[in-house]
């Protein structure tokens, strides 16, 4: 029997580069954002939702968030008296959400902290690393990665055990 070695790597492992470094990020961003008592989803949903009239919906699109996790996040903004829902003076059928004035002041404060959080990311790294990794990304997430493959993968079901 001869000894088995892993395959040979031919290339950096980005999938966990990207997943990691990404992972690490958001960790630090989440505590940073609850020492003011909200959450990334809160300040994306009320940044976005500042002086604009969007929907649910749309900031749900804008944020990469399910209809169910905006829901629970808006409930959030509202209990927290941070954003409120209101008709749409465009189209009555639709409701939009409104950032109350204490929501546009934590919206400010929380854009600090998430400027912060980033620049302490890229003070990391030496001073010309760090635009070449901003660009390099840029170019990545605008180009090959813009748009995610959607593939279903389809598992083989096995079927119960028959009663004989």
């Amino acid at each position: 029997m001869t000894a088995m070695s892993s395959p040979k790597r031919t290339e950096p492992d980005l999938s966990f580069l990207l997943d990691y470094g990404g992972h690490a990020l958001r960790a630090r961003m989440a505590a940073a954002l609850a020492e003011i008592g909200i959450t990334a989803r809160m300040h994306c949903v009320l940044v976005h939702a500042i002086g604009q009239e969007r929907t649910q919906a749309q900031l749900a699109e804008i944020g990469d968030m399910d209809k169910t996790t905006m829901v629970s996040t808006v409930d959030a903004l509202e209990k927290a008296g941070l954003a409120e829902r209101r008709p749409s003076r465009t189209d009555r059928r639709a409701r939009i959400i409104q950032v109350t004035e204490e929501g546009a002041r934590v919206a400010e404060q929380s854009q600090q902290i998430v400027d912060s959080v980033h620049r302490q990311a890229l003070g990391a790294l030496p001073d010309g690393d760090r635009e070449a990794l901003i660009k390099a990304l840029k170019h990545l997430v605008n180009g090959y990665l813009a748009t995610p493959l959607e593939v279903e993968l389809k598992q083989v079901v096995r079927r119960a055990r028959q009663r004989s």
